[in-house]
């Protein structure tokens, strides 16, 4: 089994110190830099917009990994893969169309990620499971950093797992929340490629040295 995809969150960043955070990310073993788009409405909370995002990109050397937690995220795909956005995830839950926002996603020529909220079933992505790179699984719920993970999420994953085998899906499973050092190695045996972590590591003493001992599990 290859390394984990390590993508700190920047939410947890010191954002009057952006650029040196996102530098410490560059020089790290952290593969992408995953980026938290909150609107107030789909989650209780506001986050980062197009602005925030543009800067991010210009000192990033890192893929961005943009989690839109937005209603009708459809109406501002194109403005994110513009300031930057590699990869884009949606809400099951937030999409009216969701096969027509994942074909937008691909046709800006982003790679299209399907989110799902910790009550959400994985079988509500049975029908959709070809056509997406990466399935982000929420295991706290979200809006806010520094939860603890769900215990509800492994059974979650091994279920996500049989259904991309099932599907001959080649979706990566993205953890996001409450990601830790104690945990890391179990998400990864029930079936995880890539674990999201905020708070875990910008709280850490050294967050490098957090994101070299994330990134060394098997």
């Amino acid at each position: 089994m290859a390394t984990p995809i390590i993508a700190p969150s920047i939410l947890a960043a010191d954002f009057a110190n952006l650029a040196r955070d996102v530098q410490m990310l560059n020089e790290s073993q952290a593969d992408w830099i995953h980026i938290d788009i909150m609107d107030g409405v789909f989650v209780p909370n506001f986050s980062m917009g197009i602005p925030v995002l543009e800067a991010i990109k210009r000192h990033a050397r890192k893929p961005l990994d943009v989690h839109l937690m937005i209603v009708n995220p459809e109406n501002h795909i194109a403005a994110f893969q513009k300031a930057g956005a590699e990869t884009i995830s949606v809400h099951v839950e937030a999409c009216q169309n969701l096969h027509r926002t994942i074909e937008q996603i691909k046709s800006l020529g982003c790679k299209a990620g399907v989110a799902i909220n910790p009550h959400t079933s994985v079988m509500e992505l049975e029908n959709i499971i070809r056509d997406v790179e990466l399935v982000c699984v929420m295991s706290v719920n979200p809006g806010f950093g520094g939860q603890k993970l769900i215990g509800n999420t492994y059974r979650k994953i091994k279920q996500l797992r049989e259904l991309i085998i099932e599907h001959k899906s080649s979706a990566m499973i993205e953890i996001d929340g409450g990601v830790t050092l104690q945990n890391a190695q179990e998400l990864r045996d029930a079936g995880a490629d890539v674990l999201v972590a905020g708070s875990f590591v910008f709280n850490a003493g050294d967050p490098a040295d957090t994101i070299r001992k994330l990134k060394s599990l098997k």
